[in-house]
């Protein structure tokens, strides 16, 4: 019974975390251009998301706790930045190895050929 509402809640905290990040979060303006090697890619990827996932996770019941003492203080947004944004900026807006949060040029180039592609399939419907 313990493991079930413990799964419970952590599929909750996740969903929260994930609805709780702003759309503003997923739009970079600079590209990231970093070549990391396949070690750091392993490394990153055994060993640092999962801490980020941790910790974002935390963050997100954290500031759940702390909401209604931060929004009498008029800080909700502020204590949302440090305890979840943060922590899941590192998480999930990087490369696999990278250092740095935002896209590659890459990504970059091949979101202008999609958006092309879209405006010529309906310049020609």
């Amino acid at each position: 019974m313990r493991i079930k509402a413990g799964a419970r809640r952590a599929t909750t905290a996740l969903l929260v975390a994930c609805l709780a990040m702003p759309a503003t979060l997923w739009a970079q303006a600079g590209a990231v251009d970093e070549d990391p090697s396949a070690g750091a890619m392993i490394g990153d990827f055994f060993v640092a998301r999962p801490i980020g996932l941790a910790l974002t996770l935390g963050g997100t019941a954290l500031w759940v706790v702390s909401l209604p003492f931060t929004l009498l203080a008029g800080h909700a947004n502020e204590a949302a930045e440090t305890l979840m944004v943060g922590p899941g900026e590192m998480t999930f807006m990087r490369c696999l190895g990278c250092r740095n949060p935002g896209y590659t040029d890459r990504d970059i180039e091949l979101k202008k050929k999609q958006d092309a592609a879209a405006k010529a399939d309906v310049a020609s419907n």
